[in-house]
């Protein structure tokens, strides 16, 4: 079995959204071909994060005054608050011999596997990233890939207050549902459903290739909104 060899492990628990972006930007810019890859599991206090090209438009209220930051990945509005499990995937993707897109439905499928831990089915909707249950979204991603090199990467609800979802159109769609672990009755905390989400993402992860191909000059992003990829 794969263990996503390499793959060095940080569990930050409750880390405020600016210093993890920040320390995100700085790890991918001066890592190098020998880096190991990184996995962050944490928690982020309230924050609304929008992506590059988002509109403001699509938050719709704000009763709390969470914080909204404008960010570097593709996709539009999401909510980030404790009780939400976020892992910040920082992988050398031709070092791993994966493409952009197939490091996607590795990320989907780790989502989904986990899941499938609980006894839950998670599946894909075509043209809206993510993971679902019955039509609502309990899985986000958003990633943003630098000279082959990704960060930012996935959420997961485990026992998240909802609210603030019903307050934006999330990921840009209107009327989206969003659903948590602790909705069907599963009580394990973040941590303990980080667990198994690493132990799937380190099954699903390609292991490093024997040469490291050269990355691509320009930095590109991933829209979850049209699915496409476009270059900032």
């Amino acid at each position: 079995m794969n263990d996503g060899g390499n793959l060095r492990v940080k569990r930050l628990g409750l880390t405020g959204y600016a210093p993890a972006l920040e320390a995100m930007k700085l790890f991918t810019t001066t890592r190098d071909a020998q880096t190991p890859d990184e996995i962050w599991l944490l928690e982020h206090p309230p924050i609304f994060t929008l992506g590059q090209a988002g509109n403001p438009a699509h938050l719709l209220q704000n009763p709390s005054g969470i914080p909204l930051a404008r960010i570097d990945r593709g996709g539009q509005i999401t909510y980030h608050g404790p009780g939400q499990l976020v892992a910040y995937l920082l992988v050398d993707l031709p070092r791993r011999r994966v493409k952009v897109r197939e490091f996607v439905h590795l990320i989907e499928e780790t989502v989904i596997a986990t899941l499938a831990g609980y006894g839950l089915q998670g599946e894909r909707k075509r043209g809206a990233p993510g993971v679902y249950i019955d039509d609502a979204k309990i899985g986000a991603l958003g990633l943003r890939v630098k000279k082959g090199c990704s960060y930012h990467g996935l959420s997961l609800n485990v026992d998240v207050d909802l609210m603030p979802f019903s307050w934006i159109n999330p990921c840009g769609y209107a009327s989206l549902k969003s659903t948590r672990l602790a909705d069907f009755g599963i009580h394990d905390d973040v941590d303990a459903v980080g667990f198994h989400l690493l132990g799937h993402f380190q099954r699903l992860l390609s292991p490093l290739a024997v040469t490291t191909a050269t990355p691509p000059d320009s930095d590109i992003s991933l829209n979850w909104n049209d699915d496409d990829h476009t270059s900032p």
